[in-house]
């Protein structure tokens, strides 16, 4: 695993026959993601197989694309070599219903993008939909089949098209360094262990834990969320789009801005994860044009600070006002990469605790000095009047000694405000827990009525409140929100989902001195009905 936590940052490739309906089917644009337009519309098999004659990628350079992804500072390739809709974009023994026997392009795609990675020092990895086929006789299917041209014994299916295939990708196409498993709908451990014993095939290869058969393979997978806390004991990677879709759709012009997805893999970093950002190309095989600009601004980014990126491990702060930290470990203490993303105004930069010695500090983008002052309330760095990066700089801390770091309170931004989030909270009672994934990052489980939360913070500029908190739910439990005497009495919104949330206005209170505060929020038990917790927000009220 060395290299691949080294490595910090990937590219996703999700590319198949479904980039030709591009998201429409007869002319009616289809709900949800492009790669599952097959399932969503219910396109019969022979009908959806048609597509096929129009996927033809002339425009296809694999050595452009892992170029991309080397000049945005990505150390590794992850490509659907077989998506759910079964179309294998390999030249496949195991079924015909591939790039070589079924496109006018009848060219194999994995073996020119391998021969690429190669040349650039690259690693490669191969999706592999290994229960989900909607094409393959038999192949899972997660809901219910709607054509009876799948129809078929699944055992049969594994054993005479996903092992097959699974052994054609890890033994046709040289070093593969990660098989990225999904959607395991229907496998059992027998047939996860027909597919887990092929892995021996390439040594040293990490695989996820979506493989499903009761393996947790090597990495956990959040997808399109960022976990709260990371995971204290599992390698992790998150993987994401740019846009709405992974599968090619013309209309999604939903695109997350550079700042986001530069301040998305410091914050993974800073959690200790691994960033699989995704494009989705086009049926001519081109690399959409917003992410191919998106990309060389964040390699434009990576090639001031990839030093702060990679090879570097989780933040030893539980949480930072201004941005993140990641840092690397030496023999005689640590250096410490501090990401501004909210530069200080007034010039000195706050490391809330900090009670190590300080070596150096600089600025990475030009190596230039910096003071520091330490203090009872950690050390302070004088920066600059300007930041270097508009989104994120960089200050490298170098400290002596093992990491000494005293707990902080959650404190008030620049603006007064106060975000209590759910993966801070102090909680009692017997079945209310933070709850992570997607969704959720709340306060949940909150089934007894005498269960209740709390959150400690300091206060440096007192004053009155409006009070505001996400809530999801199903019911309209009320609850009691209390600063102090003062309290505020409200009902849960009703929003139809547990993993909806919905901003509801509170009231306004007032903390009237500085220092540390406590902010409570119980359950009215009369009529109780469990909702979903995800923050409760503070703004100065003037």
């Amino acid at each position: 695993m060395k290299w691949w936590r080294e490595a910090r940052f990937g590219m996703f490739i999700h590319w198949g026959v479904y980039a030709v309906p591009a998201g429409i089917y007869k002319g009616q644009r289809i709900g949800g993601i492009g790669e599952w337009i097959m399932f969503n519309a219910k396109i019969p098999v022979a009908e959806y197989r048609q597509f096929a004659a129009q996927f033809n990628p002339t425009k296809y350079d694999p050595d452009a694309w892992v170029r991309l992804a080397k000049e945005a500072g990505m150390k590794y390739i992850v490509i659907t070599s077989k998506h759910h809709d079964g179309f294998a974009l390999f030249d496949s023994k195991a079924s015909d219903w591939n790039v070589v026997k079924a496109t006018p392009y009848g060219k194999d795609l994995l073996k020119p993008l391998a021969e690429a990675c190669q040349r650039h020092g690259i690693k490669l990895g191969f999706y592999y939909s290994q229960a989900q086929d909607w094409n393959n006789p038999g192949g899972g299917v997660c809901g219910k089949r709607w054509d009876p041209a799948q129809e078929g014994d699944m055992n049969e299916y594994i054993r005479r098209v996903a092992v097959p295939q699974v052994r054609e990708i890890l033994s046709n196409y040289g070093p593969i360094a990660i098989l990225w498993w999904d959607t395991p709908c229907g496998m059992t451990k027998e047939m996860a262990d027909q597919l887990i014993s092929l892995l021996r095939l390439q040594p040293g290869i990490i695989h996820n834990n979506r493989l499903g058969g009761g393996y947790r393979g090597d990495t956990e997978t959040p997808e399109q969320h960022i976990p709260a806390t990371g995971y204290k004991d599992r390698d992790w990677e998150t993987c994401m789009t740019m846009n709405d879709t992974w599968g090619y759709k013309s209309y999604d012009h939903n695109w997350k801005s550079v700042e986001t997805l530069v301040r998305n893999l410091v914050d993974i970093a800073s959690k200790g994860g691994n960033y699989l950002l995704n494009v989705g190309p086009t049926a001519e095989g081109e690399i959409p044009a917003p992410s191919v600009e998106r990309l060389r601004a964040i390699g434009r980014w990576m090639k001031v600070n990839g030093e702060a990126i990679y090879a570097t491990t989780a933040s030893p702060f539980k949480r930072l006002p201004w941005g993140r930290c990641t840092k690397k470990l030496t023999d005689d203490g640590a250096i410490l990469y501090l990401h501004v993303f909210n530069w200080p105004a007034n010039g000195k930069l706050l490391v809330p605790g900090l009670r190590n010695a300080v070596e150096s500090a600089s600025l990475l983008a030009d190596g230039s000095r910096l003071h520091t002052d330490s203090g009872p309330e950690g050390v302070t760095v004088h920066v600059p009047a300007s930041a270097p990066d508009p989104i994120s700089s960089t200050v490298v801390l170098k400290v002596k000694g093992a990491l000494d770091i005293a707990p902080a309170l959650l404190s008030q931004a620049a603006d007064g405000s106060v975000t209590l989030p759910a993966a801070e909270a102090i909680t009692h009672g017997s079945q209310i827990q933070y709850e992570g994934g997607a969704n959720r990052d709340c306060i949940g489980f909150w089934t007894n009525p005498s269960d209740w939360v709390e959150w400690q913070f300091n206060i440096t500029q007192p004053g009155k409140f409006k009070v505001s908190a996400d809530i999801a739910a199903l019911g309209s439990g009320s609850f009691v929100l209390s600063v102090g005497n003062q309290t505020l009495q409200a009902k849960a919104p009703m929003t139809g989902d547990y993993g909806k949330f919905q901003r509801v206005e509170l009231g306004t209170i007032e903390i009237p001195t500085t220092g540390p505060a406590s902010l409570a929020v119980r359950a009215v038990k009369a009529g109780w009905q469990p909702f979903n917790l995800r923050a409760v927000i503070l703004k100065p009220a003037n």
